[in-house]
């Protein structure tokens, strides 16, 4: 057990990027972080930014949210349009008010193009207008996904090499910006990491995968008991905004169409639940400088933190 009073000095301004794939606890793990830093947190979650997504989304309870400050947590809505690029322009600023009042700040979330936002940079990429968005969506829609391939293949055969083919609202977003563009999508990728006024420290989470699948399944029935399935009841009117195009309330949808028993929504969520965890891992282990700890191992991460915040010190 690590020691509650014991007292973490910090010798320079660090922002502590903790991730994970969901489930595995990272918002109990940040905020006994946060309270032994005296900083706040930082979300860079794509869907708890939303405020009509609580209990789909697993949010921070109103306990945990009045124990330590959370940032960008309910301050969107889903009628927002609202991406990776904006939230890098809205966060930084936050992030770097946070470091000056306080010394640290933690980010935690487990969108994956979120994280890169913070810790690489979004390539700039235009605004899509309503009317390009309304004809790809429609297209999109009402056309074979083989039609869709080849209009990107059209436009950006580069892309088209590295695009998973079988995600259509990967390939509709690119199409869309090679019209805004009037260029390849790919020309405006750069793949450059934006420098930052701040170190960053990386942290991702892990737990044995039968360990996690279990969390996630017992996670998926508390959150019915909890009234999910009234939740995404209110939101059903709303389904085709792109924000409630998620894992869980798209099971849930399907349950209020007819199409399948609620019992089958539920084992949907959970396994495609399983799915985006093993996609969110994958995804984080590509980072070279990130550091893995069992989320129950809380003296060892500290350790690391602090070893990492004086070494940034020294440098």
């Amino acid at each position: 057990m690590h020691q509650a009073n014991q007292t973490y000095p910090l010798n320079t301004t660090s922002l502590v990027v903790i991730v994970g794939p969901t489930g595995v606890g990272k918002t109990d793990l940040c905020i006994q972080i946060a309270k032994q830093l005296k900083c706040n947190i930082i979300s860079c979650d794509s869907r708890q930014i939303y405020k009509e997504m609580s209990i789909g989304t697993a949010s921070p309870t109103t306990e945990q949210l009045q124990e330590v400050t959370h940032r960008f947590i309910a301050s969107r809505s889903i009628f927002d349009d609202y991406n990776a690029g904006q939230y890098e322009l809205d966060a930084i600023p936050v992030i770097e008010s946070e470091l000056k009042a306080h010394g640290a700040a933690i980010l935690t979330g487990g969108s994956m193009l979120y994280v890169d936002a913070i810790c690489k940079g979004i390539d700039d990429i235009p605004a899509i207008p309503q009317e390009i968005r309304e004809e790809v969506q429609t297209f999109g829609h009402t056309h074979p996904i083989e039609d869709v391939r080849k209009w990107l293949k059209m436009l950006d055969p580069e892309h088209y090499d590295r695009s998973d083919l079988m995600n259509l609202k990967r390939m509709l977003h690119a199409i869309e910006i090679c019209l805004t563009a009037e260029k390849p999508y790919s020309s405006l990728r750069t793949n450059s990491v934006k420098p930052r006024n701040f170190n960053i420290i990386k942290i991702g989470l892990e737990r044995p995968r039968e360990e996690l699948y279990e969390r996630i399944n017992q996670r998926t029935l508390i959150m019915m008991q909890e009234g999910f399935e009234d939740e995404a009841r209110c939101l059903y009117p709303l389904r085709h905004l792109n924000a409630l195009d998620t894992v869980g309330y798209k099971e849930l949808f399907s349950y209020f169409n007819g199409e399948i028993p609620i019992e089958e929504a539920i084992r949907l969520i959970q396994r495609n639940t399983r799915h985006y965890a093993k996609k969110q891992t994958t995804w984080f282990k590509h980072y070279e400088d990130m550091a893995w700890f069992h989320p129950d191992n809380y003296d060892e991460i500290m350790t690391y933190i602090i070893k990492q915040v004086n070494n940034n010190a020294t440098a």
